[in-house]
């Protein structure tokens, strides 16, 4: 399961499927769906009639914690691990959003840029023999 995977694809969070279909579909009984949600292991959605309703993203995360507890992991593991991930998720969309905000940054600054060249005078300016450190002291001179 990888956060990636789950964001790109919108469908992959509508809740369609009855607790019975989520079981069969990931290998599971329904009641451990439940104990799952009471550990906030996942959290399906409710239709109106209160019955719960999961994902394709909620199959897969079962699927998820299938493997982890076939590896040997206990749940307390598994809900570290799905913590975790959790977490990475939410910072690999946080580095998404700051590399877009780097990018118009970048861009701005870009405008600016041309901006400020475009603004340029264009003139040929006379400078005395002596350079520009001449008219500097016989200015304080006559001051």
């Amino acid at each position: 399961m990888t956060a990636r995977s789950r964001a790109a694809d919108p469908s992959d969070e509508r809740p369609v499927y009855m607790i019975s279909v989520a079981a069969e579909l990931s290998g599971m009984h329904p009641q451990t769906l439940r104990v799952y949600e009471r550990r906030h292991l996942l959290r399906p959605r409710r239709s109106s009639g209160n019955t719960r309703l999961y994902s394709d993203a909620d199959i897969e995360r079962l699927r998820f914690i299938q493997n982890l507890s076939q590896e040997g992991i206990n749940l307390a593991g598994v809900m570290r691990i799905i913590e975790l991930e959790d977490e990475r998720a939410h910072l690999l969309a946080e580095i998404d959003a700051l590399r877009g905000l780097a990018e118009e940054i970048r861009l701005r600054m870009d405008q600016e840029i041309q901006s400020a060249h475009a603004s340029y005078r264009r003139e040929i300016v006379l400078v005395p023999r002596g350079g520009i450190a001449r008219v500097v002291r016989d200015a304080h001179r006559s001051a």
